[in-house]
């Protein structure tokens, strides 16, 4: 933890005895946040004080942003330093402090801040939270954003570690963001070079803004002249609170930060935008989006979820057909979106089901860009497996039609000391490797071109006749064989298996079941995308000569320890 989080965190030690563990956050984080504002706002407070003595709301929102060029402001008379000059009168006047933010500061009571406020003092501990506070310079000439980034995150971590909750479940680690931004980037990189460009970015599960945090930083490190609008949606109160004040503090707009359930309640519908990214939680059920989901789904057959539904007990791939849609259209330019999902939606699901249905849209419509297969124990929750999907509406032309898989399991460094599940982070070098695998688009160990066909196949239904007691075929009214349900069979056909659906009934079926037929009514498509056969490196077994000699060796290293134990 770095000197400011282990300076942060000594002041959650005040609140032991008051506080669990556990509630800790809800005072250290809006605290936290609050110092951060205050610090920002310091320089501006004489200048928004006469301003406010001459306008109101929105006036007052256009001469503050003239003035002094933020986007926020408070009209208070008090500062952290104020507000200890008058110990008795903290609570009323910290009350007064935070209720007179612009109205686009909704953060405290996200936190409900003013409970704990009263909490605080009443059991004497007010006064000591807030000279904690005062002492620690959070302006972002001493604290840089992307350390501010850094310090919530360690935070969230140090309150989920104490309270016994999963470490990191609230965001994705920087190594493995800087990577999904980079690919994300890699097909724009020469527009996004020209000054002045300005693009959109777009996060769905927003968390504390991490991911459009380092997506703004790596552009302004390729292009100091580029700008980057930030957007994103947080269903969690207190990651919109940090996320929404560290935009503001970064000088983006907050009304681009918006509280609520992405899939219940699409804050920014009929928007689209030039990027998109998303880390949704793994295997999270969706069963309170349920019947909105549903009923979208039904109003709107090409719409984001018109496509196919997964199963309620794992929503990812909603937010997969989410960004889908939210990437510009081709004909205003077109947009790519980068989103990080564990195994199952390579493969889940049935011919004819949803998350089938779901792939089979994606890939017929040409939107599957890459799929980059992460080292394990990259994340801090999780060491299971995960993969970035990198989608692309406007594919350069020598990838369309074409799908690339890149292995990158092997592109990692151990980390010091772990962080959670997290004990392998991708370090620059191996980041620049795995992305020019993506560039070369080239066949290699680790790197492979697939034609979208590769990934289809048939299902289908292979029948057999019902028998009456003399053996003879029973028949129906048009006279052809009845089937016999128990005798029913299914067969994956891959669409590249050569004469199709016919040539291999031929050829698989009627040599072993010569009096079988196809139904081809019930003949259904799929589509699944095997990652880890694709890279299977067949290793041989060791010989039974080596595995002998292993064991005699050791047999005899044992008898010769009871030699000397017997003596």
């Amino acid at each position: 933890m770095s000197s400011l989080g282990n300076f942060v965190w000594s002041i959650a030690d005040q609140l032991r005895g008051v506080y669990k563990p556990h509630q800790y956050g809800g005072v250290i984080l809006p605290f936290t946040i609050l110092r951060r504002l205050d610090c920002i706002l310091e320089p501006s407070r004489v200048t928004v004080r006469e301003l406010a003595k001459k306008h109101s709301g929105g006036a007052l929102d256009v001469q503050v942003r003239q003035k002094t060029g933020f986007r926020f402001y408070n009209t208070s008379a008090y500062n952290f330093a104020a507000l200890l000059n008058e110990p008795d009168q903290l609570r009323s006047n910290l009350i007064d402090y935070i209720s007179r933010f612009s109205a686009n500061i909704d953060v405290f009571e996200r936190f409900k801040f003013e409970n704990e406020i009263a909490t605080l003092d009443e059991k004497g501990r007010l006064y000591l939270v807030v000279s904690k506070f005062a002492e620690v310079d959070l302006h972002p000439d001493m604290v840089p954003n992307s350390a501010m980034g850094d310090l919530f995150e360690e935070l969230i971590r140090k309150f989920a570690e104490a309270s016994n909750e999963e470490a990191g479940e609230h965001y994705t680690p920087r190594d493995a963001i800087r990577l999904m931004v980079d690919l994300l980037f890699a097909e724009d990189n020469t527009a996004l070079l020209e000054p002045g460009v300005v693009r959109s970015i777009y996060d769905p599960t927003a968390g504390t803004g991490g991911m459009l945090s380092v997506a703004e930083e790596r552009l302004v490190e390729r292009n100091p002249k580029a700008r980057l609008a930030l957007y994103g949606q947080e269903i969690n109160d207190q990651s919109y609170a940090i996320c929404k004040s560290d935009m503001l503090a970064k000088g983006q707009d907050a009304s681009n930060i918006q509280l609520g359930d992405t899939l219940s309640d699409d804050r920014f519908a009929g928007r689209t935008f030039d990027f998109c990214m998303s880390n949704p939680p793994y295997g999270v059920d969706w069963k309170a989006a349920q019947e909105s989901v549903k009923a979208e789904a039904a109003q709107f057959p090409q719409g984001r979820f018109g496509h196919g539904l997964p199963q309620v007990s794992d929503g990812q791939m909603l937010f997969l057909t989410h960004l889908a849609h939210k990437m510009h259209s081709a004909k205003d330019g077109g947009g790519r979106a980068g989103i990080v999902l564990n195994g199952s939606p390579l493969f889940n699901g049935a011919a004819g089901s949803g998350p089938s249905e779901i792939r089979r849209w994606l890939l017929e419509s040409d939107l599957v860009d890459a799929i980059v297969a992460l080292p394990t124990n990259m994340f801090f929750n999780t060491g299971i497996a995960t993969y970035i999907w990198i989608l692309d509406n406007t594919k350069a032309p020598e990838r369309k039609g074409k799908v690339q898989l890149i292995d990158a399991t092997g592109y990692w460094s151990k980390l010091r000391k772990n962080l959670g599940a997290k004990g392998r982070e991708v370090g620059a070098a191996d980041r620049d490797t795995i992305v020019k695998l993506y560039d070369a688009f080239t066949g290699s160990e680790h790197s492979k071109i697939f034609d979208i066909g590769d990934f289809g196949y048939w299902t289908i239904t292979v029948e057999r006749p019902l028998l009456d007691e003399d053996g003879k075929p029973v028949l129906d009214a048009k006279g052809k064989p009845k089937p016999d349900s128990k005798l029913r069979d299914t067969e994956n056909i891959p669409f590249t298996y050569a004469g199709g659906i016919d040539a291999y009934f031929d050829a698989e079926v009627l040599p072993h079941v010569p009096d079988a037929w196809v139904d081809a009514k019930k003949t259904k498509v799929g589509y699944e995308i095997p990652f880890t056969r694709h890279f299977y490196t067949y290793a041989p077994p060791r010989s039974l000569a080596d595995i002998d000699r292993d064991l005699e060796a050791q047999v005899a290293k044992i008898l010769d320890l009871l030699r000397e134990v017997e003596g």
